[in-house]
């Protein structure tokens, strides 16, 4: 008996190998992500009839065909990498880091019988006679160039603008949709070639026509762009109504809230107001997280649009005022989806059409329990890393403020969103000098007081302790305690009063309104300053730093106390909250 089992485990070691070796599989893509393989394999199954996907040991995704037995498995490999219906670079595995199956949905090709050349899959239909925009009945052949525009002259007017659509579509095409076969969609025909792996030769196949046209209509059908009729806004508008649906009014938005779990959300505008509010809008929708701070930008007089991208997300924004109405939309999107979403914005903008005298009625929604002051209307406000003060030093809107809102910042904006540049810093004083990226015209600018100011007299400092919480420079008053600072530095004024982080950068009136200061970041280090303690950069250091930077330093007029009232006016005029934001 001992002898009889010691056989059959040998027997069974020995047959091991052989049964493993029975289950091959075309392995065509590994996906990082179960998003993307779950695209890809919906892509592929389109034209192939045996694709799965399977999560692997390494935690990619997998994309492969069959089972098949190994000598199927060549054959399959051959055949489709002839035909390039599949990567040039894809081979036979044999599944054994192959986990759980998640495409198709639902099967376990783990365990099926593995197909022979006797029962070798049938080719996958091409186009199916059911179009909605005309397209017939195509059979996938192998063809040679010279067939493929044989059959080409066959196409009808219908499904000629079809390819040129999904063309269009996939971000090939841009010229005009009439069915001619011109320059224009033949360099389309060959850029979408190459990128798809195909022979370069400008006329597509019968099988690529079906490939191409095939993509274009599952990402129709995944989107569900329909005509959306939002009377309350007064918007028509065409949506992806499959990924998006009505949530709630939020004046002055209507929220449609993603149903795909990828990120995409719509937005609808509306509401009344003038040139002003329309300013007021572009500066706000800035401010949400919606609208990341890279992207383009563009602004006139009765429009605007805004686009953003970091890695999380895209979005675009659209806001017109016509007849005192400011109607509009935002779209974001999942940057994986990059290329579709694209096109779908370019369509609602397209669609766009405001109508009627009515906007959205504030009374819409409620308040809600969820108010707060990093919300509008249900929306995140995106929050500066650091907010620091500065002042207009000239009439173009050039800003002296502290050198250390400089550090590690991808973008510094002066006021509410106006963007700036570093254009010079002194390291040893503390300060910097920021330009506007667009001209500025401001109010005012500063006025610098050129005789020896008195000790002990009055001083305020204009800044914005509270960061964005306040939308106006806070006056914050003391004594002006010496001309020198701790260690006898003749370029710093020392100050005794009690001021905030944010206030730093923020410019030093004396009692008649001149400038004779710029107050200084507390320094670093274990000593700390007493609470009381600040210090300043005197106007001499000031005026050799702007000098040295080619700006002409305003003197002040000899001037009697200024009134309490007067100097907050002029404080508001020059002060400006700089942040920086990452």
């Amino acid at each position: 008996m001992r002898h009889f089992l010691s056989v059959l485990f040998v027997i069974v070691l020995w047959m091991a190998p052989a049964t493993a070796q029975q289950r091959a599989w075309v392995q065509i893509e590994a996906q990082p992500t179960l998003r993307e393989a779950q695209g890809r394999a919906r892509s592929y199954a389109v034209e192939l009839p045996d694709v799965n996907g399977f999560r692997m040991t390494t935690g990619w995704y997998a994309i492969a065909l069959g089972p098949y037995t190994p000598e199927m498995a060549e054959i399959r490999l051959r055949s489709l990498r002839r035909d390039r219906l599949i990567p040039g670079d894809s081979y036979i595995v044999d599944g054994g880091n192959f986990l759980r199956q998640f495409w198709p949905i639902g099967a376990n090709s783990l365990t099926a019988a593995p197909a022979t050349p006797e029962a070798a899959p049938e080719a996958a239909p091409g186009i199916a006679a059911a179009d909605p925009e005309g397209a017939a009945e195509m059979p996938i052949l192998r063809e040679t160039p010279a067939e493929a525009r044989r059959n080409e002259r066959g196409l009808s007017a219908a499904q000629r603008d079809l390819v040129q659509k999904a063309l269009q579509w996939t971000g090939f095409y841009d010229g005009a949709i009439d069915g001619d076969f011109g320059p224009g969609t033949r360099a389309a025909m060959r850029d979408w070639q190459a990128a798809n792996s195909y022979e370069i030769t400008g006329i597509l196949t019968t099988r690529q026509r079906a490939d191409l046209v095939d993509g274009y209509r599952a990402d129709l059908a995944a989107l569900g762009l329909e005509t959306v009729d939002d009377t309350a806004a007064g918007i028509r508008i065409t949506m992806p109504t499959k990924m998006v649906e009505f949530a709630r009014y939020a004046p002055p938005f209507v929220h449609y809230d993603n149903t795909a779990g990828n990120g995409v959300r719509v937005l609808l505008i509306s509401q009344r107001g003038d040139q002003a509010t329309l300013s007021g809008l572009y500066d706000i929708m800035q401010t949400l997280e919606i609208v990341p701070i890279q992207g383009a930008r563009d602004r006139d007089s009765d429009s605007f649009v805004l686009t953003g991208q970091n890695a999380q997300l895209h979005s675009y924004t659209y806001a017109a005022l016509r007849d005192g109405r400011i109607k509009g939309f935002t779209l974001t999107w999942d940057p994986a989806d990059a290329r579709r979403m694209n096109r779908v914005a370019q369509i609602m903008r397209d669609s766009f059409t405001p109508y009627g005298t009515q906007v959205l009625d504030d009374s819409l929604g409620s308040a809600g329990a969820g108010q707060s002051v990093d919300l509008l209307a249900g929306l995140n406000i995106r929050r500066p890393e650091m907010s620091r003060s500065g002042f207009y030093v000239d009439g173009t809107g050039t800003v002296l403020t502290t050198a250390e809102i400089l550090n590690q910042c991808q973008r510094i904006t002066i006021g509410e969103s106006q963007d700036a540049r570093a254009a010079a810093r002194d390291e040893a004083l503390g300060l910097a000098i920021l330009r506007p990226v667009q001209t500025l015209a401001p109010v005012a600018h500063a006025a610098f007081r050129t005789s020896e100011p008195r000790l002990q007299s009055e001083v305020a400092v204009a800044g914005f302790p509270y960061g964005p919480a306040l939308t106006m420079p806070v006056l914050t008053y003391g004594k002006l305690a010496a001309l020198r600072g701790l260690n006898g530095e003749t370029a710093l004024n020392r100050l005794s009063m009690t001021t905030l982080p944010g206030d730093a950068g923020g410019p030093v009136f004396d009692a008649s309104g001149a400038v004779m200061g710029a107050l200084l970041a507390d320094p670093d280090g274990p000593r700390q300053l007493p609470e009381d303690v600040g210090l300043a950069a005197s106007v001499p250091a000031i005026a050799t730093f702007l000098s040295a930077n080619g700006i002409e330093m305003t003197a002040a007029d000899p001037a009697g106390t200024m009134a309490p009232e007067d100097l907050t006016e002029l404080a508001a005029d020059l002060t400006v909250r700089v942040s920086c934001w990452n």
